[in-house]
């Protein structure tokens, strides 16, 4: 895949364009912010709520979402995936004028058919690799996170060069953007999710902790070891890949990597994998997800709440809390 860079985009695509930003949450308060630091003018959508106010106090002018929709040359969709839908029927489809574009950070909506837009718009996706906070910190420190562009459908003529013009306002250009399809984005992103960034390592993470502690060693331990030094290793890897990882922790762990890493990970997680990989293409996943979102999210709520009661939560904020008041006296 080719990728995409600063001099690929112009941002005098977007001059005398307005974005309308629709969700002042995480996402939609970095990607605003970028966005308008770099010349952009953005209006926000959002109910009266916290967010509302929020936005408000960053300067940005805010609106209802029908009415941010009906200004929008760019209409940004930054809300929950499981508002999309309802919102985008309520507020925006009568909203949404013929050559505006319709725009988004994750394909869900439009891969699993939530919202279906008129043939006369553009429909884009520009999507950053990154959380809300490291995103706006990248931008502000004169870099920016990598991104992914994409276009469903070019009804401009200029679809492209709208999602570039915006990759490179929220600076993804600067770190570089991959281009790809919608189902791309929204297939792998479940995925990693699901197995290995969110779902698989959590629940490695506890298990670890757990047979340290149930083996009866001290759980502020397990915890350092299990889910504390995560990150580090991470960070590692981040930098220089997994070599580089390997390069610097000692040989005995090395070893251990090698040899007792596929008895605990073993080929069967990866038929496992594929597995989930399977619900999330042919849509039992975003279809389950969607009716447990319609009836409230009781199990996720529930879920949400062993997990705050789980051992390593309770330990983990005792001793963050610590190190939080040494940094306080210092």
């Amino acid at each position: 895949m080719k990728i995409l860079h600063d001099q690929d985009a112009n941002l005098g695509v977007l001059k005398g364009k307005t974005v309308a930003v629709i969700g002042y949450g995480n996402q939609g308060s970095a990607q605003a912010l970028c966005m308008r630091d770099s010349g952009v003018k953005v209006v926000i959508g959002s109910i009266k709520d916290a967010f509302y106010d929020k936005a408000v106090q960053a300067g940005f002018p805010v609106l209802s979402i029908a009415e941010a929709a009906a200004k929008g040359d760019v209409v940004h969709m930054l809300l929950p995936d499981e508002h999309h839908g309802p919102v985008y029927k309520k507020h925006i489809a009568k909203n949404l004028r013929p050559g505006a574009a319709l725009s988004c950070s994750h394909g869900f909506n439009i891969v699993f058919k939530q919202i279906v837009p008129p043939a006369s718009v553009d429909v884009i996706m520009v999507a950053p690799k990154s959380p809300a906070t490291e995103e706006r910190k990248a931008y502000l420190e004169g870099f920016g996170v990598p991104g992914l562009v994409a276009v469903r459908q070019n009804a401009s003529g200029k679809a492209r060069d709208i999602a570039l013009a915006m990759a490179k306002a929220m600076g993804f250009t600067r770190a570089g953007c991959l281009e790809c399809t919608f189902e791309q984005e929204t297939y792998e992103d479940l995925f990693g999710e699901q197995t290995v960034l969110c779902g698989g390592t959590v629940d490695l993470m506890k298990y670890g902790f757990e047979v340290l502690v149930e083996a009866g060693y001290p759980p502020e331990m397990a915890y350092f070891e299990c889910i504390h030094e995560l990150k580090l290793i991470v960070d590692l890897i981040y930098e220089g890949g997994i070599q580089r990882m390997n390069s610097v922790i000692s040989n005995t762990a090395e070893w251990g990597e090698y040899i007792t890493g596929p008895k605990i990970i073993t080929p069967d997680v990866k038929k496992r994998m594929k597995a989930a990989l399977k619900n999330i293409e042919n849509g039992k996943f975003a279809k389950a997800w969607l009716a447990e979102a319609r009836k409230g999210a009781p199990r996720l709520l529930a879920k949400r709440k062993a997990l705050g009661d789980h051992p390593a939560e309770v330990v983990g904020r005792e001793i963050r809390a610590l190190f939080e008041r040494k940094m306080e006296k210092k």
